[in-house]
């Protein structure tokens, strides 16, 4: 009889931004990103899905294992959670405190390290895998994950493309992934706990079905608050960042083209015109 797998205790880092459909603006002292039109970040959905797999292919939910959405940020921040529980997240946790306003990616990994410990369940040890999307979609600064690992002391696997979780042979749980670069790729792994970035090659994000939509209001979706965490004010936000926005100024339109019209002497104009810019 083949021994059932241990169960894994899963965070996935989610994040509400602003719907990459509209223009972004930036507004207050802070200069910070308006998200009054904010969804899930897209490349999260990876994260989560990569979560997913991992879990089902251990038994699921039924067999122990735990899929915790996590975010922060406003109150409508929890509408990424909410989205994360509808496409198959167990549970959600939403960090919401006034005072996470301004917050940049140091204050932001501050809080989720936190927050993660958090969602250990008894809040001394770590969970055994914690998975981002390789970038938020309004930062993109790709600062977070690595940040994370450090605070949490974390082996850290940066733009997964291919993700899986196996036993080694004194049977313990090792997560192996695949990265790839301009003209390689390569095959890192790492023992868990562990921290994960994945890209949007990894896989194909489900889509919340009606099921799963319904199933996702019976779901727990807990609320923890700066002292919840044991962090103060002056660690987050505006006072807390590392770097600030000195000015801000909306991008100016794009001027209009150079068109070259084919009269016989295009090629050369269009050699002229590219060594003037040195573009030759």
């Amino acid at each position: 009889m083949q021994e059932s797998k241990r169960p894994l205790n899963i965070v996935v880092l989610v994040k509400h931004v602003p719907d990459t459909q509209f223009d972004r603006h930036l507004s207050g002292p802070g200069h910070t990103l308006d998200r009054s039109e904010s969804i899930l970040s897209e490349l999260d959905e990876y994260a989560l899905e990569a979560a997913l797999v991992i879990a089902e292919a251990r038994g699921g939910q039924a067999a122990g294992n735990m899929v915790t959405a996590l975010t922060m940020g406003p109150d409508a921040a929890v509408n990424a959670v909410k989205k994360a529980l509808q496409m198959g997240a167990y549970q959600g946790i939403h960090v919401n405190d006034a005072a996470l306003a301004g917050s940049d990616a140091a204050a932001t990994s501050a809080v989720l390290a936190a927050a993660v410990r958090k969602a250990s369940g008894d809040g001394a040890g770590l969970p055994d895998l914690v998975l981002t999307g390789m970038a938020s979609t309004d930062g993109e600064t790709s600062l977070v994950p690595a940040q994370l690992a450090e605070r949490l002391q974390l082996a850290q696997i940066t733009f997964a493309s291919e993700l899986e979780v196996a036993d080694d042979e004194s049977g313990a749980a090792v997560v192996r992934a695949r990265r790839d670069g301009d003209s390689y790729s390569e095959t890192l792994e790492a023992p868990m706990p562990a921290l994960v970035s994945v890209t949007d090659q990894a896989n194909d994000p489900r889509y919340p079905n009606f099921k799963g939509i319904m199933a996702a209001k019976k779901k727990t979706v807990t609320v923890l608050s700066l002292q919840d965490l044991g962090l103060d004010q002056d660690q987050v936000g505006l006072d807390g960042a590392w770097t600030t926005v000195a000015a801000s100024a909306p991008r100016p339109p794009r001027s209009a083209g150079t068109i070259i019209t084919d009269d016989g002497t295009a090629g050369v104009a269009l050699v002229d015109y590219l060594a003037a810019r040195k573009l030759l």
